[in-house]
């Protein structure tokens, strides 16, 4: 795969030779030489480096060879395109502006970076935005029709997308981190949502590698990402990344000493099922903090609980919630043996969760069932916990040939009384409905971990070093960041509209802004391309934009580009007048 770039042809008396094939004169460099001993010949071993530019024969197009023969060779940063795509997509860029501006990202990113190198990471993280895709060798293409915030709307390389990665130190995330929380408002009570995934990877030289609980393509090595977010404001606030071994619930410690880190004093924490656990309720409440959490699979305490309750408010309209069509009660009760106090306990009951869970248990029997019905009369090995709950299981005499299966039926029924209830335990005192609004908001950090995989492209990290690691996940948290806005402008537009059309979602808004292109006519000057259509007017005012704006903008683009075209046309004319000084025979 030949390389967006051209380079000088090295100098290597004797180890470069010319071919020409299709048109085109290719470099070839011999690596080795190998003597046949028969023959006494010797036969040199040669790779393709490149393609000579047919403008300039001291220079070539490399390719990958030329990488791995060549490493040391010097590499041009911006890729050398008079030219770029004659249409240029601005749409998405002018609401990633606006956005940027608001949250103040360049601002915080300047106090211990450079314009360059804040401009090229923001674009880093816009790529990722609207592309989907974190893979830096597909950059320069995004670069070549996009609007950029680079000076000069520079086209960087694929090369010096990696350089950055390796450029970018870990302390600097952490500085981010701090400023970026600094200017946060801790007055208020706000409640942090938190959640934590895993990444598989088989890089061998990323120390946070460790063989744990792989939630996808069990048995690779993982890491663990985490990200905690404000459910009121529905902001990513800060990330963590700590070795695959260890599990979510060991972890929350070490985020709670962080959120107090960063300033945050009057918060309660908004909890998924995988961080109950005793050592974690006792460490939030030492340090003042509340919590919400869901109930792991439901306990048996909780169990109990429930049976107690069953029937007291299922139809009750005292205890319907619209909002999410289930029924709610809150109960006070000791969590655990030797818990100091009594936990408002909410049970919710759903009649559509009911009914799939229903489903779900008579499909697991069914299918137990069927596979117990096959080892009849064959020798078998020890049954797991779930066939000895919902079955028994009568042997031959000799203890290992299954005689009979027969259904524990009051151990299905039981559980099948139990279906369409869970339970939500909360520290502070709250009614039902307040208790599952409050965690419902935690929606905002799963749809994050849902974008960050799904439309942010990082379900493949695509790094092989620990500084290229840090630096693409700092990266992504910014983009996290401008995703999120970009997210819940468009969905209180949608709230407040009649019929919420189909295109205010984020992947549909952006492929629509998308159409909003500037075309280079044949004066080499940039212009708009069309009006601003209705549906687009729409997405735009949803972050408090209109046509006016886009114009504004894409005058400002013009303006630039037709700078930067003189600048290198005067450039080019220098180039040509110092050659015909020098060889009065060349002609340009």
């Amino acid at each position: 795969m030949f390389l967006k770039y051209k380079v000088d042809i090295p100098v290597v008396p004797g180890k470069l030779v010319r071919k020409n094939r299709g048109g085109h004169t290719y470099i070839e460099y011999e690596y080795d030489r190998i003597y046949d001993p028969a023959k006494q010949y010797t036969y040199p071993k040669r790779a393709s480096i490149g393609r000579v530019d047919p403008e300039d024969p001291t220079r070539m197009t490399p390719n990958e060879n030329f990488l791995k023969y060549f490493p040391d060779a010097e590499i041009p940063e911006e890729i050398d395109r008079s030219e770029r795509s004659p249409y240029l997509n601005i749409g998405p860029y002018v609401v990633l502006q606006k956005l940027i501006r608001d949250t103040k990202l360049r601002e915080i990113l300047g106090e211990y970076m450079d314009e360059k190198d804040t401009d090229f990471l923001l674009d880093l993280a816009c790529y990722s935005i609207i592309e989907e895709n974190n893979a830096g060798q597909y950059y320069p293409d995004y670069a070549y029709e996009h609007a950029l915030f680079t000076p000069d709307m520079k086209i960087y390389t694929d090369s010096k997308v990696s350089d950055f990665f390796r450029k970018l130190k870990s302390e600097q995330s952490v500085v981010f981190l701090n400023s970026w929380n600094k200017s946060k408002n801790k007055r208020q009570k706000i409640y942090l949502s938190y959640d934590s995934t895993n990444k598989n990877c088989q890089a061998g030289d990323i120390d946070l590698l460790e063989y744990g609980n792989a939630k996808t393509d069990a048995g690779l090595p993982i890491f663990n990402y985490s990200v905690a977010c404000d459910s009121a404001n529905r902001e990513p606030l800060f990330y963590e990344l700590y070795p695959g071994s260890l599990n979510d619930i060991s972890q929350l410690t070490c985020m709670i000493d962080k959120a107090h880190g960063y300033g945050y004093r009057h918060i309660g924490f908004i909890l998924d099922r995988g961080y109950f656990s005793k050592a974690n309720l006792e460490y939030m409440e030492k340090n003042g903090y509340s919590f919400l959490i869901m109930v792991k699979g439901m306990k048996d305490f909780i169990r109990e609980i429930v049976i107690e309750n069953q029937g007291s408010f299922e139809n009750s309209r005292g205890k319907y919630i619209d909002r999410y069509d289930l029924y709610g009660t809150t109960v006070r009760h000791l969590l655990y043996e030797g818990d100091a106090k009594k936990r408002n306990i909410h049970i919710y009951y759903s009649d559509g969760k009911a009914y799939g869970e229903k489903q779900e248990i008579k499909q697991k029997i069914r299918r137990l069932k069927k596979y117990l019905d096959g080892c009849v009369g064959k020798e078998c090995v020890a049954f797991g916990p779930e066939i000895m709950k919902y079955f028994y299981l009568n042997f031959e005499k000799d203890g290992k040939t299954l005689k009979l299966a027969e259904e524990n039926t009051s151990a299905v029924e039981k559980e099948l009384s139990l279906a369409g209830y869970f339970a939500i335990v909360s520290s502070e005192n709250m009614t039902a409905r307040e208790a599952i609004e409050l965690y419902k908001s935690r929606d905002a950090s799963e749809k994050l971990f849902r974008s960050d995989e799904s439309y942010l492209g990082n379900k493949s990290m695509r790094v092989y070093s620990d500084e290229a690691l840090s630096s693409k996940v700092f990266i992504q948290f910014i983009a996290l960041i401008l995703r999120s806005r970009i997210y819940i402008a468009l969905k209180e537009k949608s709230e407040k509209m009649l019929k919420r059309p189909n295109y205010l979602t984020v992947p549909a808004a952006l492929k629509e802004l998308e159409k909003i292109v500037m075309i280079r006519q044949l004066d080499g000057v940039y212009r708009l391309d069309h009006a601003v259509t209705a549906t687009q007017k729409t997405i735009l005012d949803a972050f408090g934009l209109n046509e006016g704006n886009v114009r504004y903008q894409a005058k400002e683009i013009e303006n630039l580009t037709e700078q930067v075209r003189k600048t290198k046309e005067k450039k080019r004319y220098g180039k040509n007048e110092k050659k015909q000084r020098t060889n009065p025979g060349i002609q340009d």
